[in-house]
């Protein structure tokens, strides 16, 4: 009895769980099978498009930038935050959580107000000389990838700094006195036993800007379109439900496999795995 007593108090959020998330999910997906014209028609007709595949390929490359830079601005954050001590680590996470205090609208926006035609950055370009004229630098691909890696840069520090503090000083300090010097510390030791949280950090920014909607609006609008825009686009404005369940079904199979590839990197990098 006690062997399955486990899985039996599993049930209740296990059924919550594939209520709520698995079925409408696996709905969405069986949905863009029934297509009269065949079970693939709606794919084709997805990757046949050069406008749709551009969308796709688009997103994709924001999101891969997004967490590039999220990754290297977050670990050398993550890793100050870790080796600082007592009330400097304590106002350094506060600094870092904060933006996450405000909601994702309000934080885009203020992008509007830094980037735009009047906004605070080319006023300040125009006063100090370097350039005449405003530039235009929203509803590019350039303002929602800053945007992007300002909204989950947070994210990743907050992932990193559990796992950076964990780190035995012991083997810091093994390693010191064997010869090792701090960068050879920092590449031999800290970052493999960091890899872990790297790899999840990335994940949750990835998946996260993949699947955005509300910076991409605002920063990219239609010139900048990404798959988040698309969907609604099919769904609010074209009233296409066939053509937006494709949308919603190719983004989640992108994130499943993006999510698969980055574990497998995970249980190749960490030295500490089976």
């Amino acid at each position: 009895m006690t062997r399955f007593a486990g899985w039996i108090l599993s049930l209740p959020a296990t059924a919550l769980v594939a209520l709520f998330l698995v079925l409408p999910v696996g709905a969405t997906i069986a949905a863009t099978f029934a297509d009269p014209l065949g079970i693939t028609a709606l794919y084709e007709a997805f990757f046949t498009s050069g406008f749709r595949r551009t969308v796709l390929w688009r997103t994709l490359e924001i999101a891969l930038i997004t967490t590039f830079f999220s990754v290297i601005v977050g670990f050398f954050t993550a890793y100050v935050v870790a080796r600082a001590s007592g009330r400097v680590k304590s106002l350094l996470i506060i600094a870092a959580v904060f933006p996450l205090l405000t909601g994702v609208i309000v934080r885009s926006f203020a992008w509007l107000i830094i980037l735009g035609r009047n906004g605070i950055l080319n006023s300040f370009l125009q006063w100090t000389g370097l350039t005449d004229a405003p530039i235009s630098m929203l509803y590019t691909q350039g303002a929602v990838i800053v945007a992007m890696v300002y909204l989950f840069v947070p994210l990743m520090i907050l992932t990193l700094v559990g796992v950076l503090e964990n780190i035995p000083e012991d083997v810091i300090q093994a390693a010191t006195s064997l010869g090792a010097t701090p960068a050879a510390v920092f590449r031999q030791v800290v970052f493999p036993l960091a890899v872990p949280g790297l790899i999840v950090g990335a994940v949750l920014v990835f998946t996260g800007s993949f699947t955005a909607y509300a910076t991409p609006a605002l920063l990219g609008g239609e010139r900048q379109m990404t798959m988040g825009t698309l969907l609604h686009q099919q769904a609010m404005v074209s009233f296409n439900w066939p053509g937006a369940s494709t949308v919603a079904a190719i983004m989640v199979i992108v994130t499943v496999a993006v999510v698969l590839l980055m574990t497998r990197m995970a249980r190749r990098l960490n030295p500490m795995a089976t």
